[in-house]
């Protein structure tokens, strides 16, 4: 477990939002980390005029990753609507980026991972998503 969590764990009964799944959280920053290193390659090995969107979804994904993270980080701030909204961004943005990046991945290996990154963020704050509804419902 790293620092994070387990600053996080010691925190976990001033969360503003009860009955998080630390684990799933936990989960979800990786994807993020993981995404956010991703794109921020992708954007960097981008050359050429042809490449302008690639380039400018994979930085803007890279950016929204990192604030998602950061917002994860902060428990006591957290605001169930503001968070839904942001991983539904979140999952919207990573799509948009690995579409994009998917059609380069048959000349850029960058593309290719960074998509793949893209798919598993995604998947990862589809889940954490689906977490804070059902602890949403039973609150």
């Amino acid at each position: 477990m790293n620092s994070a969590m387990q600053m996080m764990q010691m925190h976990e009964k001033d969360m503003s939002m009860m009955g998080m799944d630390m684990a799933m959280m936990q989960e979800c920053m990786e994807a993020c980390s993981a995404c956010e290193q991703a794109c921020t390659m992708c954007s960097n090995s981008m050359t050429g005029e042809s490449m302008a969107t690639c380039m400018g979804r994979c930085a803007n994904t890279a950016d929204m990753t990192n604030t998602m993270m950061r917002m994860m980080m902060r428990p006591n701030g957290m605001h169930k609507e503001s968070m839904m909204a942001m991983l539904q961004a979140m999952i919207t943005m990573c799509g948009a980026c690995a579409e994009e990046c998917m059609t380069h991945a048959d000349m850029s290996d960058d593309c290719r991972m960074c998509a793949e990154a893209c798919r598993q963020c995604a998947m990862a704050c589809q889940k954490m998503m689906d977490s804070m509804m059902g602890s949403m419902a039973g609150s």
